[in-house]
């Protein structure tokens, strides 16, 4: 009966086919150990994806390969359904690598119950059971830790302490940056006003040299008229009060001539 069945199952898988998953299989092997991961997915993948073969060790070779890559998210798709493998290895293995992943992901409550699940499935996998054992003294240290937070007046008033002095350091430190825009803004208003009063200054020693200018060019007397004057026997102080005098006849000599001619004339006199 065995032998006839045998007999069957050779007829019906062809024996290309036989020679080619088994060709994969080697290239897949070898790539995996070379540290080409690449490669072996990519034999792996043909092999369950083309050739369709159901085999949960290729699909755990598939996971691992997946896992040395880095590529997470693949990985853990990989490992998923090898958790309901009939082979108690196989589901041990897939339950223990995603425990290392949610570790690595700092769910360490998730690690810690694939971990277990692991043992569950094979208590001979000393692998996770040291990362059940490492993780366990993980959480029971980070509640320890967060207990003594809790408990601890002393650490609640360091706590406080520090964030009271971080809140006088941020205040303190704009209080230095209002002050020193007071500054600023006092030391431009202080520059514009000293601007202003040099440039009023400036405007009014102009204006005083032009008008002592003027003045001395009204008040100085003429080269050529100095030598006339010499030549005459005459002083400045006489011919200045001489033409002050011409000045004010030719004054009143044109205040006469005004009155007379706003005088009317009589029409019934001749001209003449």
């Amino acid at each position: 009966m065995k032998v006839g069945l045998l007999i069957l199952l050779t007829l019906l898988v062809d024996p290309g086919k036989i020679g080619q998953i088994n060709t994969l299989k080697s290239q897949a092997k070898e790539a995996y150990l070379k540290g080409d991961f690449k490669t072996a997915i990519t034999k792996y993948r043909t092999l369950i994806d083309s050739l369709g073969v159901t085999e949960d060790e290729v699909k755990l070779n598939l996971a691992n390969a997946y896992f040395e890559a880095k590529d997470t998210a693949n990985t853990a798709m990989s490992y998923q359904p090898l958790t309901q493998s009939q082979n108690s290895k196989i589901r041990s293995v897939a339950h223990q690598q995603l425990g290392v992943l949610s570790n690595r992901e700092n769910k360490h409550e998730e690690a810690l119950a694939s971990f277990k699940q692991a043992l569950k499935a094979d208590p001979t996998n000393e692998d996770a059971r040291y990362n059940y054992e490492l993780v366990k003294k993980k959480l029971e240290q980070k509640k320890k830790e967060e207990e003594q937070k809790k408990n601890d007046p002393n650490q609640k008033e360091e706590n406080k302490d520090k964030q009271d002095q971080n809140k006088d350091q941020k205040q303190e430190q704009k209080d230095k940056q209002d002050q020193q825009e007071k500054q600023d803004k006092k030391d431009q208003q202080n520059k514009e006003q000293q601007d202003k009063q040099k440039q009023d200054e400036q405007k009014k020693q102009e204006e005083q040299q032009s008008d002592e200018k003027k003045e001395q060019d009204k008040k100085e007397t003429p080269q050529s008229v100095k030598d006339k004057l010499k030549e005459m026997e005459m002083s400045e102080e006489k011919a200045q009060m001489i033409l002050e005098a011409m000045k004010n006849q030719e004054i009143q000599y044109l205040q006469q001539n005004k009155r007379k001619a706003t005088k009317p004339k009589d029409r019934n006199k001749p001209d003449w």
